[in-house]
């Protein structure tokens, strides 16, 4: 039976994953800041961590605790969204230390026993928005294009040692707390030189008529990136998404 670690598994792409590999007669460690095992469905195949990914030694624990692990899905980040010009640099921190440096530093953590036993997955989920530029989010794209970037290097440096690392690109998801937590985040969208755009911008958000992403097509995603050695590098999650990765191509 193998193991999957997944971060961020309070809600969300994190949590419906969890669910989508226990289904599947995985051992999933399923890790958030707070743990809660209230939120997934009883099960002797399921052990839940505490693991903050901004945190080394919260990180370090979590790892010595999971034992060995076949698949490390880094899934845990937040959104935010502020004029360029707006948005403060605590938050451009807050954003990179989640988004991009706690998947580094995780990843770094598991990776030593992929090497060692030459097999393990990586599969790192980003965002579909750095397929294509959005106004009013650009800390959090280059938080997320700069795993990307990551991602596609460290591929190149494992295939030697039989491991593999992948990408799940998921589109918007207004079923999941993703966008209230982005929402609550927002920075000078009343500033007048910007209000006209943020009106329209937060109209796009809370639009359900057009293609969106749900939370199983993430899970199912991931499913396919850990499981099928021979899925694309990029794998976008949601229809949306899908129909951008179209239009990239």
């Amino acid at each position: 039976m193998k193991t999957v670690l997944i971060t961020g598994c309070s809600s969300g792409f994190g949590l419906e994953t969890a669910r989508y590999f226990l289904a599947r007669d995985w051992q999933v460690v399923a890790t958030m800041r707070t743990p809660r095992a209230d939120v997934l469905p009883p099960s002797p195949h399921l052990r839940v961590l505490a693991l903050d990914v901004t945190d080394p030694d919260s990180i370090r624990k979590a790892v010595e605790a999971a034992g060995p692990i076949d698949v490390l899905v880094n899934n845990a980040g937040f959104g935010a969204a502020s004029p360029a010009e707006i948005v403060s640099l605590a938050t451009v921190r807050e954003l990179f230390e989640t988004n991009t440096f706690g998947t580094i530093a995780v990843t770094q953590a598991v990776l030593p026993q992929f090497r060692e036993r030459r097999s393990g997955v990586v599969v790192n989920v980003t965002s579909s928005v750095t397929l294509r530029a959005i106004p009013l989010i650009a800390a959090y794209r280059a938080s997320k294009a700069a795993v990307n970037a990551f991602t596609e290097s460290m591929a190149l440096e494992l295939e030697q040692f039989g491991v593999r690392a992948r990408l799940v690109l998921p589109g918007r998801a207004p079923d999941t707390r993703f966008g209230d937590n982005a929402r609550s985040r927002m920075q000078g969208f009343d500033h007048a030189a910007y209000a006209d755009l943020a009106a329209k911008v937060v109209s796009g958000m809370m639009d359900t008529s057009s293609p969106v992403t749900h939370a199983q097509d993430v899970a199912e995603a991931v499913w396919r990136a850990a499981t099928d050695a021979s899925s694309p590098m990029r794998i976008p999650a949601g229809a949306d998404a899908q129909a951008w990765a179209a239009e990239a191509r």
